[in-house]
């Protein structure tokens, strides 16, 4: 037991039941374990830290092999001479960007500490591949042995160059591939006086954008949650304290110059400078499997890269975040953390240059944060910011950023929550507590789509919030768009002599005005929804009516006009105005088919799916939306609804790819196993390590 002194101590946090039994275990253990629950995820009791995250690199190898050496293959700007010409794209750009040599400069500034754990997630990866050649394709064996530059690489890879700087590189939306959804409940607005959490990101469900559920502990450390697949820590997690999450940010932490060409240089403050030029040569691997040299000249300015050149003018992109080196430390902290000083301190190291960071803790404490590494501007406000930039002023070369303290958040709001489904600060709990002429025109643009309305507008009027009821608040398939505009569009018809339009209104007046699988009016609905554009609304979006606007149909025949076509297509296409929504929107992985809920966030849809029309049978996959999803409450002992929707693993013969679609398409969650007694009654494999830690 503990000393009376201990016990009198206030400063000391009450660990749980669960904590206390899971640490009993590992001082008792004799070697570090993985136990997968039937789920396929890893509950990992280690000796120490560091064979801790060995296991984890272990684990993630064990579900996702080739699809990990894939994407390290990627980070390493060799994934063209290890696969072929289809990736030398991502070759040039991964060393225009010089992500290698970069993370070799990175890892060498970091405290031992953490090179310790990070050189151990690295040796748990290569243990993995070295006892178990004949699990990966061969073709994936050639990026071994992976090293730690690779997975610090493969990290920077996708923070800045996929999730802040996608738009930029590709010039299309970044909210066209990712988004979230986020609740923190202060006890005040609980029923049980409970503080609450809902995790809730919304990415592809392919590929590096993948996340990977996992239990790690180890003494002093006991936390559960998600990383993307390759991270080497959580990024989304919670322990027996507190917990928090993350959703994309209304940021523009990259930014798009153009460059005016001249004298082989760019014009800049009226003078010509000239390019930095690096050559280096990248290999191809052929067809016949030989390697065949491909030279590449990388192009610089002041201003960043060149990433592109056509008709005279050359384009540059700056990357906020491309040089912090301890985002691993960051997030170590984070989940070790006791409690709200603990937790600052780590997310003060704003080692994370984009996302909004939502926390929830066991005193009862929310708070909302706009993180990022937001670039102190000369002028200029979001929407100067978020195109292109005229590149011939070195006024708009940025080289600093805004601190902590001068970023958005709120801390106890006597709202009673926050909320995020990647909106701006300024609607970040309702009434509003944040004005954004307390902060620089550029740091996020005054805009609440539907989907954020819908968020705020399911809770704001719940005193008294359930565990259940958080439940199925995140698992609601309403729409926003419904709600808001079927009535005026009943009006319209009604005072209308379309015939097929009332035929289509009275499928409308019996629909729920969800998006569930049996839904019967959705897929109408959508349909005609997708005609209309913001010119149509009486009453546009309002910052001072933020919720409940915009309303009203300016053109009522016009609607009715596009109901009438809507119809059409739609009894075209599926031979009923009334089809399920589950018919014709389904989720799909592995071996898995099953009727799909849910819909695109455009709709104010807050189960966040994005179906994509397969040609062949005319139906919609869903391709991304939710993905990894924690409801907790943080009372004497923590408790927590989960689900990763696409399964746990991708590795080729496992059956934990699309297990989980039942839940899915069932609208239900499954019981995070948090104490060890439970995790081993639903154990399916255990695995003890023999750890050997190797450095560079």
């Amino acid at each position: 037991m503990f000393p009376d002194s201990l016990l009198k101590n206030k400063n000391l946090v009450l660990l749980t039941a669960f904590f206390l039994a899971s640490l009993i275990n590992i001082q008792a253990q004799k070697k570090t374990e993985i136990i997968w629950d039937n789920y396929g995820v890893p509950h990992i009791y280690a000796r120490n830290v560091e064979e801790m995250y060995y296991a984890f690199g272990w684990a993630q190898m064990h579900n996702h092999a080739d699809l990990l050496l894939k994407l390290y293959g990627q980070a390493r700007g060799r994934a063209a001479e290890y696969w072929g010409e289809k990736y030398l794209a991502s070759d040039k750009q991964i060393q225009l960007f010089n992500l290698p040599d970069s993370a070799r400069a990175q890892y060498a500034r970091q405290h031992e500490e953490y090179k310790k754990q990070l050189d151990a997630f690295v040796s748990g990866v290569n243990a993995y591949a070295g006892e178990h050649p004949d699990a990966i394709a061969p073709e994936m064996k050639r990026v071994l042995p992976i090293t730690v530059y690779d997975v610090m690489a493969h990290g920077k890879r996708v923070i800045c160059l996929e999730f802040i700087a996608g738009n930029d590189l590709r010039n299309v939306r970044q909210s066209a591939s990712a988004g979230s959804n986020s609740y923190a409940i202060a006890p005040s607005k609980s029923a049980s006086k409970n503080a609450m959490l809902m995790a809730n990101p919304h990415l592809p469900w392919n590929d590096f954008w993948l996340f990977f559920e996992a239990h790690l502990t180890a003494p002093g450390f006991n936390a559960y949650g998600a990383s993307l697949v390759g991270n080497s820590t959580l990024g989304i997690a919670f322990n027996e304290n507190l917990g928090w999450t993350h959703t994309n940010n209304t940021i523009d932490v990259s930014d798009r110059y153009e460059l005016t060409l001249k004298d082989n240089g760019y014009v800049l403050d009226d003078k010509t400078e000239p390019f930095e030029k690096k050559n280096i040569e990248l290999k191809v691997r052929q067809p016949d499997g030989s390697l065949k040299s491909q030279p590449v000249e990388l192009i610089y300015s002041k201003h960043g890269p060149i990433v592109g050149e056509k008709n005279g003018k050359a384009w540059a992109v700056r990357i906020a975040g491309l040089e912090n080196a301890f985002f691993a430390e960051q997030y170590h902290d984070m989940a070790k953390a006791r409690n709200w000083n603990e937790f600052e301190k780590a997310i003060k190291m704003m080692q994370n240059p984009f996302y909004n960071v939502i926390y929830a803790d066991k005193t009862g404490n929310i708070f909302y944060y706009f993180n990022g590494n937001v670039p102190k501007r000369a002028e200029g406000d979001f929407k100067f910011w978020f195109g292109a930039i005229d590149g011939s002023r070195s006024r708009y070369i940025w080289h600093q950023y805004h601190s902590y303290e001068e970023l958005p958040k709120l801390f106890n709001p006597s709202t009673g929550f926050v909320q995020n489904a990647n909106d701006a600060p300024w609607t970040s709990t309702y009434p509003p507590m944040l004005k954004a002429e307390n902060f620089p025109s550029y740091m996020a643009p005054q805009t609440m789509p539907l989907r954020p309305q819908r968020a705020v507008n399911m809770i704001k009027n719940d005193a008294s919030i359930t565990f259940e009821e958080l439940q199925g608040y995140k698992l609601n398939t309403g729409m926003e768009a419904a709600e808001r505009f079927l009535d005026d569009l009943m009006i319209a018809v009604k005072q209308s002599s379309d015939t097929l339009a009332k035929r289509a209104v009275t499928v409308l007046q019996q629909w729920d005005k969800a998006t569930n699988a049996d839904s019967r009016g959705a897929v109408l609905f959508a349909n005609w929804w997708d005609k209309l554009s913001d010119t149509m609304y009486t009453i546009p979006w309002n910052p001072e009516e933020p919720i409940t606007t915009p309303d009203g149909l300016k053109y009522p025949q016009k609607a009715v006009t596009l109901l009438s076509k809507a119809a059409t297509e739609v009894e075209k296409m599926y031979g009923s105005l009334d089809v399920a929504w589950g018919e014709v929107n389904r989720f799909k992985v592995g071996n898995y088919d099953l009727p799909g809920n849910g819909g695109g966030g455009g709709y104010g849809i807050f189960r966040t799916m994005s179906f994509v029309r397969d040609a062949k049978d005319n139906k919609n996959y869903a391709r991304h939306g939710d993905s990894y999803v924690a409801v907790i409450e943080f009372g004497t002992n923590v408790k927590a609804q989960v689900l990763l929707s696409y399964g746990n693993a991708t590795q080729p013969g496992s059956k934990h790819i699309g297990d989980q679609l039942e839940f899915l398409t069932h609208k239900k969650l499954r019981t995070a196993l948090l104490d060890r007694t439970e995790v081993e009654r639903n154990a399916e494999e255990r695995e003890q390590l023999s750890i050997i830690v190797k450095t560079p």
